[in-house]
């Protein structure tokens, strides 16, 4: 059966690999893992079953498991669907410079329209040669202004591919330069989008600069086992002896990263050192995994497991300290199979370099800036904090952070107060986004947008000016924007923001010489025909 013969009630079986027709309901099926990051960006696979998260988005892809989906919507109807539908309408705004051009214009021609109309018939001759030189002048702007404009944002198209941005519309020059609000998403755009091993505790102590010399032998075994084998990335070194390469989720390479580069773990000499007996695997409510192996060289079985913080601390009764010493977390009686912490590692997504000096420049030019994505609050936050969008913890103001089903939960009359408050959005869906470029919009602002996936294309296109990632970009979200970003990094957007500056600034010194030129021929002209007369 096609997939263009589905309609709503009919029930489609799901395995591994599909792409998800329509939007539906899971009926039943078995650990069904999905990859949603066409719809919501996130990288993450999102766990779908009968009770918590039942609902199925067409477009997105089948990585574990099987189902059955009873579909409730079809074609345009779909979240894909509706989201496609929005980026494919035009808009025929005219840009913040083609409105003040316009008013210019405008004006000039009303006042010395209205002039003709209070002088009498005495000066009728007088009125005639005004009117000559005052033609001049109104056709001077209209026909210089536009060669001047055209030249000036080409020039500056051209300088700003130098500087990592490519124009896809020349009128997105020097609408950025009108631009008083930035909403950027977080994930490859203000962060580097690598997850990184940024603390090492191994009991109480904190491991400086992960130094492998100050753990005991016997601990930096284990150490190796539970990070290499209780794995679901790999490891690959190339023959040549070049860096090793890591695959993986952005958790999974960035620990074997870690293990690999500061601890001197060497993956097959490990692989064949021990046997798995049994694996684990990773789900949403145990938020761990496990591994059990019998090291070949005495048979002994060791169990290691990963996951939350708080749920290993839960399991466990003592803990490890760097010199091989077990320590007892509390009086507890112990579990019937002794588990023993082995250490707890801290990693984050860096923020790029210059992001905060970025920020601050954008800030000292008065545009505002908000970062809109879908992590938890407390890593937007976080993120938000150290990149210099909010101030210190102490210092957060509220509703200065939502999450996006509170924003949407808003009446309009309430997102229209708070909107200009809020810096950042957690939690949020693609419509979560085109709603507060909107909003914006309606209160007046000229907003900038930046995204990467097919999810942002709505915001990028409902925005005045679209800036997608040239690098980790979609080809749709490259299509529904004005400027792509070729390494997408939020430095570049201050840059382009600058670029835009300039080119208002050399259309404002063009206009001025053209006014002093003519008014100054309209003057000579003047005396000259009421002397003559």
């Amino acid at each position: 059966m096609s997939i263009f013969d589905i309609v709503v009630g009919d029930v489609v079986f799901l395995t591994t690999g599909d792409q998800i027709p329509a939007d539906g309901l899971f009926l039943n099926g078995h650990s069904l893992l999905v990859d949603e990051s066409s719809m919501t960006g996130e990288s993450d696979h999102v766990e779908v079953d009968s009770l918590q998260n039942p609902f199925l988005l067409s477009g997105s892809k089948v990585v574990d498991g099987f189902a059955r989906m009873l579909v409730t919507s079809v074609g345009m109807n779909t979240a894909w669907g509706e989201m496609m539908s929005s980026i494919t309408r035009d808009s025929n705004e005219k840009t913040p410079l083609q409105a003040r051009l316009d008013k210019l214009t405008s004006s000039i021609g009303k006042e010395y329209n209205g002039r003709n109309t209070d002088i009498n018939d005495v000066f009728n001759s007088v009125v005639r040669i005004v009117a000559a030189a005052v033609t001049i002048v109104v056709v001077a702007i209209p026909e210089g202004l536009p060669l001047a404009v055209t030249l000036t944002l080409a020039y500056s198209m051209r300088r700003m591919m130098a500087d990592h941005a490519m124009v896809r519309k020349l009128s997105a020059c020097e609408t950025m330069g009108s631009a008083t609000v930035i909403c950027t998403d977080k994930t490859g755009t203000l962060t580097m989008n690598q997850m990184k091993v940024t603390k090492f505790w191994l009991g109480q102590e904190n491991i400086g600069d992960y130094n492998s010399h100050e753990i005991s032998p016997e601990i930096l075994e284990l150490l190796h086992q539970g990070v290499g084998l209780n794995t679901t990335g790999s490891v690959y070194k190339p023959v040549s002896g070049s860096i090793p390469e890591f695959s993986g989720s952005p958790t999974e390479k960035a620990i074997l990263s870690w293990a690999v580069q500061e601890l001197g773990m060497d993956m097959e000499k490990l692989k064949h050192s021990s046997t798995i007996i049994h694996v684990e695997t990773f789900n949403s409510e145990k938020k761990r995994s496990g591994v059990s192996l019998r090291k070949n060289a005495d048979n002994t079985i060791h169990m290691h497991s990963k996951g939350a913080a708080e749920m290993i601390l839960a399991m466990c009764s003592s803990y490890y300290q760097n010199k091989g010493n077990i320590k007892s977390i509390n009086e507890a009686e112990r579990t019937e199979f002794e588990k023993i912490i082995q250490g707890i590692v801290g990693l984050k997504d860096p923020c790029r370099p210059g992001v905060k000096e970025a920020i601050q420049a954008c800030r000292y030019a008065r545009v505002g800036i908000k970062m809109i994505t879908g992590d938890n609050v407390f890593t937007a936050k976080a993120i938000a904090t150290e990149c210099g969008i909010l101030g210190p913890e102490q210092q957060v103001n509220n509703g200065e952070v939502v999450e996006g089903i509170e924003f949407r939960n808003y009446t309009h009359e309430e997102r229209m107060c708070k909107v200009d408050n809020i810096r950042v959005m957690a939690r949020s869906s693609p419509f979560d986004k085109l709603l507060m470029v909107q909003c914006l919009k309606q209160k007046g602002h000229v907003v900038a947008v930046t995204g990467d996936g097919t999810n942002d294309a709505p915001a990028l296109k409902e925005a005045d000016i679209g800036l997608s990632m040239g690098i980790q970009g979609t080809e749709v979200a490259k299509e529904s924007s004005d400027i792509v970003i070729l390494d997408d990094d939020f430095a570049s957007v201050a840059t382009v923001l600058r670029w835009g500056r300039c080119v208002y600034n050399n259309i404002q010194k063009f206009i001025q010489f053209q006014l002093t030129v003519n008014v100054a021929a309209l003057v000579i002209n003047f005396i000259a025909a009421v002397s003559a007369w």
